[in-house]
């Protein structure tokens, strides 16, 4: 009889320790299944946050199309440019004025909108088209009127020296390399590129003009100076390095170079 309800015993406990084993596989799958479901949920969404941190290709628009006019204050049009600067030339001017070079016409200088009037009048949008005359060292300011397309004023003024145009300093450049003072030049060229100065197309250009007042000791060849056209070039090799002429001054109205110091 023990023996029959030892063995029932027995039965009882081994099902019991199968049920509960079952129960723990059971929970295990579960659980499992519970942790890789939420380590995807989480590597998901981390993709997709990280796919949207990712900026997307930008777009390049064209730039809007130039108008022939401009409006108000806005910058100069390149038709309005080209018909001020025609406008601005009559033939007495053309043929009686000359250029830096010395060619017939004056050389232009500069060309931009006019100032708005101080008084907040509604002024029609002109352009001021500067020119030096080489001829007779005068500036020449034109106004011309861009919706008549006539010139609404003349100024010429002497002793007055605005800033340079690129024509005046690459023909600076050129008297400097032809002078005898432009030796230097010539030499730290040719030790900086191993090649022979011989235009100002071989060098990058910048320069002002030069005011004799701001040195304490001007050369008789200077003397004119402000009166005359006066420039100090600053040369520098094309994709190489600064050549010091800060001591010569080119006087293009003469077509001579001075020294300081």
């Amino acid at each position: 009889m023990r023996d029959i309800v030892r063995r029932h015993l027995g039965k009882v406990v081994a099902g019991t320790t199968v049920a509960v084993a079952a129960a723990a596989v059971l929970v295990g799958v579960n659980l499992s299944g519970s942790e890789a479901g939420g380590s995807g949920d989480r590597q998901a969404n981390a993709a997709a946050a990280k796919q949207d941190a990712v900026a997307k290709d930008g777009v390049v628009e064209a730039a809007p199309e130039e108008g022939a006019k401009g409006v108000g204050s806005d910058p100069l049009t390149d038709e309005e440019i080209e018909r001020a600067e025609k406008a601005s030339v009559s033939g007495r001017l053309r043929s009686s004025a000359r250029d830096v070079e010395g060619d017939r016409g004056p050389q232009l200088l500069s060309t931009n909108l006019s100032e708005p009037d101080p008084n907040g009048g509604d002024a029609p949008r002109s352009a001021e088209v500067v020119y030096y005359d080489y001829k007779k060292d005068t500036v020449i300011t034109k106004t011309v009127n861009l919706e008549t397309g006539k010139v609404a004023d003349t100024v010429t003024t002497k002793n007055v020296q605005p800033p340079p145009s690129q024509e005046e300093l690459a023909e600076g450049a050129r008297l400097l390399i032809a002078d005898p003072l432009g030796k230097g030049l010539k030499k730290d060229f040719k030790h900086a590129t191993g090649k022979t100065l011989t235009s100002p197309d071989q060098l990058q250009l910048s320069g002002m003009v030069f005011r004799k007042e701001t040195v304490k000791r001007v050369p008789a060849s200077l003397g004119e100076c402000g009166r005359n056209r006066c420039l100090q070039v600053v040369t520098k090799v094309k994709s190489g390095p600064w050549i010091d002429t800060r001591a010569l001054v080119v006087d293009l109205s003469t077509r001579t170079v001075g020294r300081l110091g």
